[in-house]
């Protein structure tokens, strides 16, 4: 029978896991949420996941030295930052991406307010990051990531410690999916970029003493806000979609 010593000692690992995973998981590590809050989150899912996963980590706390605690604790907040890291670059990219729209369609040098980050970004960029993160809540997305992280103990045990190869894989598979996502989200904004900045090259070659380009930029503007208009919604369902995908099978 475990001691209470032990049974302290696997809670906490648990934390370790799960509050490394909401310090930079999207939506948790908002600048705006105050780490207390986060602090609180972490602990109540730690208690709440404790009685399903103590069988799995308890052996780690079973007659662990200083040094195999240490051990543990660092391997499992690794485990816990890679998990968080892995969703966080679905988010990271599309507010690459949603920076490249804003620049496309014209409005790249309106600053927006700084909800997320800690530097001002297009408003564009703000905005779709902003309810990029929203629809994850909305749709109980957050509810699989909580159940990834119980998941994760059959995937990478706490017994088997942090495994670098595995995790710089798991960063550069992750990377270009996500980056894919996200090109793949901006890609009509790109394309409209390139014909009305190929049609004015074309227009003012054949009349250079009128300056298309600025007799063009409230044209430029009307065009990309209406192709916005018809397309936001699609392309945020396709991200949240994705985002789902990944977040339910792993």
């Amino acid at each position: 029978m475990a001691v209470p010593s032990e049974i302290l000692l696997a809670t906490f690992l648990v934390f370790c896991r799960v509050g490394g995973c909401i310090l930079i998981a999207p939506g948790f590590s908002s600048s705006r949420i105050p780490a207390s809050v986060r602090l609180y989150i972490a602990i109540a899912v730690s208690l709440a996941l404790t009685p399903t996963l103590y069988p799995t980590v308890l052996p780690l706390a079973e007659g662990a030295t200083p040094a195999s605690l240490l051990a543990g604790i660092v391997s499992e907040s690794a485990i816990g930052l890679l998990i968080g890291l892995l969703g966080r670059l679905f988010f990271l990219a599309l507010q690459s991406f949603a920076a490249v729209i804003a620049q496309s369609i014209g409005i790249g040098g309106m600053p927006g307010a700084m909800v997320d980050e800690g530097e001002q970004l297009p408003a564009l960029s703000t905005l779709l990051t902003m309810t990029a993160t929203v629809m994850l809540f909305v749709t109980d997305q957050h509810w699989e990531l909580l159940r990834g992280l119980v998941a994760s103990y059959d995937a990478m045990p706490p017994s088997g410690g942090f495994l670098p190869q595995f995790a710089l894989v798991a960063i550069t598979d992750q990377l270009s999916e996500a980056f894919l996502l996200a090109l793949r989200v901006a890609s009509p904004f790109i394309v409209f970029s390139i014909i009305v900045n190929l049609a004015a090259g074309l227009v003012n070659k054949l009349t250079p003493t009128v300056p298309i380009f600025f007799v063009a930029v409230p044209f430029f503007l009307a065009g990309g806000m209406l192709l916005l208009l018809f397309t936001v919604k699609e392309l945020l369902s396709i991200f949240s979609g994705s985002v789902g995908t990944w977040l339910a099978t792993g």
